[in-house]
């Protein structure tokens, strides 16, 4: 018996023995795609240190894993259906790896951010890899139970990041949030090769590669925009990204309608379930990374945990999101994914106007409700979006849609990043300008301004020239200013998620309708899956399906 599995899914005449184990490596791999950048967050100060990093370094040490990550995933995602998505996980975690151990070895700040870019393109691999893989060997009846739990992976991936960076960092430096990457790679890659039997597409037509590269020039040119202008202010660079990333979108879509066998059709955009819960995974996403980004520098700079200190108190965040992932798994089937959507999306809306109330005098027991709330509706709201975007999709194209949901994730965490952190740094700036005014000189308020963490080095300064009151003073005025600020933006991030909430909601369709692309997608395979053994349809069913697809009603019974 051969220790690597080789059978196809596709070919087994029964639901795959060793799915729930398979199901525990696709998990293990999406885990460390997602902790690569939530780790990150708490190493960031010791990296800064240590490489002299500027503002600007630092930015890009964060982000250019994600504008490669974001801007392949739909290309690489159409290539692993073709030729082998587990061949498509292998790889990337063969690339993430590589990756991880370029940037531990690394002493300058380009070649942080070069192994970052590296570490992009293995997740941009991973991502829709265990999304297709997971819909490949699972029966649909049970698809939506996994689902779940990968979504709980995902939200445990962001409170574990700075729980296993905080770690590390106690006794060793920062190359050791790359290293710890390797091992759990390679464990991953075993895992796969033993595990997860392999899967590409019975039927595929030759790729789509021109609208696959104008996918990545729109989206990379739009993640760009999306970090700089914000941060860098919006001059050449950003507008130009912007333009292109205008025109690309066009471009592509022009294209994708009049290709015949497009690597996305975009028609499905325009029916409302599929907009809706694309929407809704890159609102929930907005408002999830907007929130982590300000909230893991208020326990560590202003009150004053260390990164392991903080990660352990994200911890509520975690295990709401496995009570919220476990609740949906019971409700959807009996309430349908419009109330389960929305409920989840009304919770984070109101997690976001919890925090309004922060300030000054807050302590960590102010931020546990909001964050045990949040997770609870990650859980609630996310699985059920997912299961619905990938049942969009047909056999062929299950990377395609994996890649779709996760883009959408990885565009909603970018703009929660630069809209929200875009006015926590306009906020905290002008609260600080209020609070201290002229008591400081011009250079020292402007240094103060750029960030909580430049504010307090500041205060140390301003203790060593003109004595400790003065820089406690300061501090206070810091730790108020960023306190205030958190509050304004999460008033801000309330109101976006909760107009978005108002969309989804008219978007999603009512309990019992399926949506169109589903239909498409049964139609155009002409098969269902009873476990893992494909079967045509019974002709009863083909009559209902047709009669939907043409708006007939149904015969009249004659009893």
């Amino acid at each position: 018996m051969s220790l690597v599995m080789k059978r196809p899914v596709e070919q087994m005449d029964r639901p795959y023995a060793r799915r729930w184990w398979a199901l525990l490596v696709l998990c293990l791999s999406l885990l460390i795609i997602v902790m690569a950048n939530t780790a990150l967050t708490v190493a960031a100060p010791d990296m800064t240190k240590d490489l002299g990093l500027t503002s600007s370094d630092l930015q890009w040490v964060i982000d250019g894993y994600t504008v490669p990550y974001a801007a392949l995933m739909l290309l690489l995602g159409a290539i692993g259906d073709k030729y082998s998505r587990r061949g498509s996980l292998v790889l990337g975690l063969v690339v993430f790896g590589a990756g991880a151990v370029a940037g531990s070895l690394v002493d300058s700040s380009a070649g942080v951010i070069s192994a970052r870019a590296v570490m992009g393109v293995g997740a941009a691999m991973i991502m829709p890899a265990t999304l297709s893989l997971l819909a490949a060997t699972f029966p649909r009846a049970e698809r939506a139970k996994a689902i779940v739990m990968w979504t709980a992976t995902a939200g445990l991936a962001i409170a574990a990041g700075p729980l296993v960076a905080g770690a590390l960092l106690e006794k060793h430096g920062w190359a050791s949030t790359f290293l710890i990457n390797v091992p759990v790679a390679a464990l991953a890659i075993v895992g796969t090769l033993v595990l997860v039997p392999p899967s590409k597409a019975a039927h595929h037509d030759r790729i789509d590669y021109t609208g696959g590269l104008l996918s990545v020039v729109w989206i990379g040119s739009l993640v760009y925009m999306i970090i700089q202008g914000p941060h860098f202010g919006w001059g050449a660079e950003a507008i130009t990204a912007a333009v292109v990333a205008g025109a690309g979108l066009v471009l592509f879509v022009v294209w994708e309608l009049r290709h015949p066998r497009p690597v996305l059709d975009v028609r499905r955009f325009a029916h409302r379930g599929f907009a809706g819960a694309n929407l809704a995974v890159a609102l929930f996403f907005l408002a999830v990374f907007g929130a982590f980004y300000y909230l893991t520098q208020h326990l560590q700079f202003v009150l004053g945990y260390n990164p392991f200190e903080t990660g352990v108190r994200m911890l509520p965040l975690a295990g709401a999101v496995f009570v919220g992932s476990a609740l949906t798994g019971f409700l959807t089937p009996r309430l349908g994914m419009k109330v389960t959507v929305t409920a989840g999306m009304v919770g984070g809306t109101s997690a976001l106007a919890l925090l309004t109330r922060i300030d000054a005098g807050s302590a960590y027991g102010d931020f546990v409700l909001p964050l045990v709330i949040l997770g609870l509706a990650i859980g609630l709201a996310l699985s059920p979006c997912t299961d619905a975007i990938m049942g969009a999709f047909p056999e062929s194209e299950l990377g395609v849609g994996g890649a779709v949901n996760d883009t959408s994730l990885e565009l909603g965490g970018s703009l929660g990043i630069a809209i929200l952190g875009s006015v926590l740094a306009g906020s905290y700036s002008s609260h600080l300008d209020d609070a201290v005014g002229t008591k400081l000189p011009a250079e020292a308020l402007d240094a103060a301004q750029d960030s909580v963490g430049a504010g307090l080095a500041v205060a140390q300064q301003v203790g060593v020239q003109a004595g400790p009151q003065q820089a406690n003073a300061l501090v206070d005025a810091v730790n108020g200013a960023f306190s205030d600020a958190v509050a304004h933006t999460s008033l801000v991030g309330a109101v976006i998620l909760g107009v978005g909430t108002v969309l989804v909601a008219v978007l999603l369709p009512r309990r019992g309708r399926a949506t169109e692309p589903q239909v498409a997608a049964g139609e155009e395979s002409g098969l269902t899956r009873s476990g893992d053994v494909r079967t045509a349809p019974d002709e009863p069913d083909r009559d209902a399906l047709t009669r939907r697809l043409l708006g007939v009603p149904a015969p009249a019974s004659d009893g």
